[in-house]
């Protein structure tokens, strides 16, 4: 009878997680469809990292324009532009721009225009704890990189249950790195300049114009 008992428990534990995890995909899913839909969207971020143990902390605030594949960031002093078929990496303290071909196929290229949807490959989630953040109801998915080799532990996706935008992420590494991207404000079908990812090579006359291949 204690055998059957501890049976039952386990199966009820099983059907309670493909539960929560079926939740996880369907919210997942929803999130990529709103972000699909979308002609452009245009962020603003805050990005904390976290390391007790190095006595790490910092905050940056950046920004970044997307559409399809293409991006303009403002992160930290640099600004990368991605017009579809190279990236563009303008660092005004060196004076310095790097040229470089991304494949944008590949899956472990992490880059601006995959942010919102980076979670459909590689990682295993669940549904973790629903938080009320200042009248925004957010639910945080946990997941769990599958490929044994990454350095990071877990990240937790808060996404807004009214909006299904992304709010933030909160990533923790296998040595207690912690990282935390916060979503400040999220804009949708902005009017973008028509140049807007392109790169004009003569805004730049005196930077050393780097060719990486």
């Amino acid at each position: 009878m204690k055998k059957f008992i501890q049976i039952a428990f386990i199966l009820l534990i099983s059907f309670s997680v493909q539960a929560q995890d079926k939740k996880a995909k369907s919210l997942l899913d929803q999130v990529t469809a709103k972000v699909k839909s979308y002609n452009n969207i245009v962020i603003d971020f805050k990005y904390s990292l976290n390391n007790a143990k190095e006595n790490i902390n910092q905050d940056s605030k950046g920004n970044v324009t997307l559409k399809g594949s293409q991006y303009v960031l403002n992160f930290m002093g640099i600004t990368k532009i991605y017009d579809g078929k190279k990236t563009y990496t303008i660092i005004p303290e060196d004076e310095e721009i790097n040229i470089s071909t991304v494949n944008e196929k590949d899956d472990s290229a992490i880059t601006p225009s995959k942010m919102l949807t980076f979670f459909n490959s590689g990682y295993k989630y669940s549904m973790n704890i629903l938080q009320n953040v200042r009248g925004r109801k957010i639910q945080y998915i946990k997941l769990i990189p599958t490929d044994p080799k990454d350095q990071r532990k877990e990240i937790l996706l808060g996404i807004d249950v009214q909006t299904k935008h992304i709010y933030n992420l909160i990533e923790t590494g296998k040595k207690g790195t912690k990282t935390t991207l916060t979503v400040n404000s999220f804009k949708t079908n902005q009017p973008l300049s028509k140049n807007q990812f392109t790169f004009v090579a003569n805004k730049y006359p005196n930077y050393y114009i780097n060719k990486l291949d």
